[in-house]
């Protein structure tokens, strides 16, 4: 029964746990072995009676350790090139949107990577994870102001990254 409580409660957090592993780490298998890392410290600690009121900003923190803890250790490993030849393409409905989606996707997500870890991580819990200031503070171990300032500064100098980049991409284009 013990087991089952710790899926119920934990379960309908997995998304959170793996936008925010997504944006401490930046290899997407990186990121996938971080939230397993994060269940598996989060049961161990279940399994000793170390529960939480609020699930979401315990496995937050879990996973911002774990993602903290282990970066000298990825610093160390080489960097590996994946490639599964057996992996199967998945045909969108709209493939032009869907190519301009992920390109997208992908220009964000490199601009994130451009911002300092402080700014990264406040803009990761609260825009893209979706939890409050105080979550995010609470997580972080670091006053509410830190994360308002933080967000503020972080979100102004995303802004600039993202406009430098258009502004760059429309005057490389050749029909310009």
């Amino acid at each position: 029964m013990d087991d089952d409580g710790f899926l119920r409660a934990t379960m309908p957090v997995v998304d959170l746990v793996y936008h925010i592993a997504r944006r401490t780490v930046p290899r997407r298998e990186d990121a996938e072995d971080l939230v397993q890392e994060t269940y598996l410290a989060a049961y161990r600690a279940w399994r000793e009676r170390r529960r939480p009121r609020k699930v979401e900003p315990w496995l937050a923190t879990i996973c911002l350790n774990l993602a903290r803890s282990s970066y000298r250790h990825r610093a160390r490993r080489p960097a590996e090139n994946q490639w599964d030849e057996n992996a199967p393409i998945a045909a969108p409905d709209d493939p032009a949107e869907e190519a301009v989606a992920a390109i997208e996707r992908e220009t964000v997500h490199r601009a994130l990577w451009e911002l300092s870890e402080e700014h990264r991580l406040a803009i990761s819990l609260v825009d893209l994870a979706g939890l409050s200031t105080a979550e995010a503070a609470k997580i972080l171990g670091i006053p509410r102001g830190t994360v308002l300032s933080r967000l503020h500064r972080g979100r102004r100098a995303l802004a600039t990254i993202l406009q430098h980049r258009i502004h760059r991409d429309r005057s490389e284009e050749p029909w310009s």
